[in-house]
């Protein structure tokens, strides 16, 4: 008797990351912006670069969130009825990332680690400099 493992359920293939993954990677970088205004402006040299900091990233999630709004838009007429996965159901599908695909769920963890990182790494050294600046 052989054994031959099938799959009973066709996993979805996708080459775009669901809408959910785009507004974490945005709250993320809300939550670096915020930490950075909050943790390190202490005194007025700080606040220029904390500003232009501040333009660039908000540039860096508001065009590719202006781009995604007006590709849907002109999208959505050449296709009647698009499929609407929801998270969990694209998580547990394929990502097709470059010839290779990926399982969703990693595909999305490989793209919001870094900003995770930075922004979680940042509130951290933030928190130490602030604990060491009332401790002088």
């Amino acid at each position: 008797m052989t054994r031959n493992i099938v799959n009973h359920y066709d996993q979805p293939v996708s080459d775009n990351l669901h809408p959910k993954v785009y507004g974490i990677a945005a709250g993320l970088v809300a939550w670096f912006v915020l930490s950075a205004w909050m943790l390190f402006d202490r005194n007025g040299y700080v606040a220029l670069p904390l500003a232009m900091v501040t333009v660039l990233l908000l540039i860096a999630v508001f065009l590719p969130w202006l781009l995604s709004r007006v590709w849907k838009k002109y999208h959505a007429r050449d296709q009647e009825n698009p499929e609407r996965l929801t998270l969990r159901d694209w998580g547990s599908g394929e990502f097709s990332v470059w010839g290779a695909r990926l399982h969703g769920s990693h595909a999305a963890i490989d793209m919001l680690l870094p900003l995770a990182a930075v922004a979680f790494g940042l509130t951290a050294i933030g928190i130490v400099f602030v604990v060491v600046a009332a401790s002088q």
